[in-house]
């Protein structure tokens, strides 16, 4: 289960679990976000 958690939904998190406020205030459906997650993963 990652799906879930790239997913989100909740508060403004990335989908490795690092805060988006301030740190990345962008839309957590920009393809950046899937390549870090690729990356990551």
């Amino acid at each position: 289960g990652g799906e879930g958690k790239s997913s989100g939904g909740r508060h403004p998190v990335s989908p490795w679990g690092m805060p988006t406020k301030g740190y990345k205030t962008r839309k957590k459906n920009k393809k950046s976000n899937a390549y870090i997650v690729k990356r990551r993963k």
